[in-house]
């Protein structure tokens, strides 16, 4: 491995849970060694990487030798996760591929703020792994603020047991309504013939049917589609359990010219959440988030199911780059809505 070595550290405003650390950080100890020789340390440390992006759900390498979209994309390939195309999924950001693996995070303004959210966690198909990599370092603000969604679960259960209770029981159903053509000035500004993979209305419907989504043509050749109920607490290992949704996001954050967040997001039976313990939820979120202060070069492994991020707002250039990993598939039925 040609002498490349990298230790695990502490950090400040590192985070202490249950004999864990969030997030855990892994500083290269030869800021000079050759990306091949970083390459090497990766693969052969990439399971035991992978556990413990799980376990304390983020991992944050600092000083490994990373400088453009080409290095990252060799970074994620020493992981060996099955590559999750951004093409083929439902997310509704616009992002820009730079190669089949690797694509720009978030093309929304740099004043847009993105709230909490696990990625995908709002459609059928999410990936298990993120990975995120900061190639240009905004002059101002920009950090990645990221959150463990098993130690909120734990907080909200002992402080709003019932809406614990009503999510697991009942699930949640996303609403958003796509454009007809891509728009970059929102977060979630993705055409529907992208998000979908289609070129035309019936396709369209064709793709939503075989999701279990419903759906309704709008002004604008704009499309409003219902996910089926997903469950919005999953079971990460046994008796460990993670509020993993975009409830935060949808509830809070959905908003351009054509989304209400007031009509974002409801239960599985069509009833409205609990306006006082959202708050809670939004409240502790606030308290249990890190924010990841990017320096160029810095690249994070999350488990997807077990911590939430976003991106807050920023001044001068900055390019974070993401890539996901393994596809996994929600079910849609009530034994898919999981209870301790």
């Amino acid at each position: 491995m040609s002498g490349f070595q990298a230790a695990a550290c502490s950090f400040p405003g590192q985070q202490s849970f249950n004999g864990t650390v969030f997030p855990f950080v892994y500083q290269a100890d030869n800021a000079v060694a050759s990306l091949e020789s970083a390459l090497a340390w990766i693969a052969s440390q990439r399971e035991y990487l992978l556990s413990l992006s799980t376990l304390h759900g983020a991992v944050l390498f600092r000083g490994f030798p990373l400088t453009n979209a080409e290095d990252f994309d060799a970074f994620v390939a020493a992981f060996a996760i099955e590559n999750f195309p951004y093409q083929r999924s439902l997310s509704n950001a616009v992002r820009v591929n730079f190669t089949e693996r690797v694509f720009s995070a978030n093309e929304a303004p740099p004043t847009v703020k993105i709230l909490l959210h696990h990625e995908m966690a709002q459609t059928p198909l999410f990936p298990a792994t993120l990975l995120f990599f900061c190639e240009i370092a905004a002059e101002q603000g920009g950090a990645t603020p990221i959150c463990r969604s098993d130690i909120l679960f734990d907080r909200l259960q002992r402080e709003c047991p019932d809406f614990i209770d009503s999510l697991q029981r009942r699930g949640l159903k996303y609403s958003n309504v796509m454009p007809g053509a891509n728009d970059p000035k929102s977060g979630m500004g993705r055409s529907w013939q992208s998000t979908l993979g289609v070129e035309s209305k019936a396709q369209a419907e064709s793709r939503l049917q075989e999701l279990g989504y419903s759906w309704q043509w709008l002004e604008g050749d704009c499309l409003r589609a219902t996910t089926p109920v997903l469950p919005a607490v999953r079971e990460v290992s046994p008796g460990r359990y993670t509020l993993f949704n975009q409830l935060i996001a949808a509830y809070a954050g959905w908003s351009d010219e054509r989304n209400d967040p007031s009509s974002a997001i409801r239960h599985g039976d069509d009833s409205k959440l609990d306006a006082g313990a959202v708050a809670k939820m939004i409240d502790l979120s606030m308290e249990l988030t890190f924010d990841v202060a990017w320096q160029a070069g810095d690249a994070v492994l999350i488990d997807n199911t077990v911590a939430m991020h976003g991106r807050k707002p920023f001044t001068g250039k900055r390019r974070v780059l993401a890539s996901l990993g393994n596809m996994h598939t929600h079910q849609f039925n009530s034994a898919a809505v999981v209870s301790p």
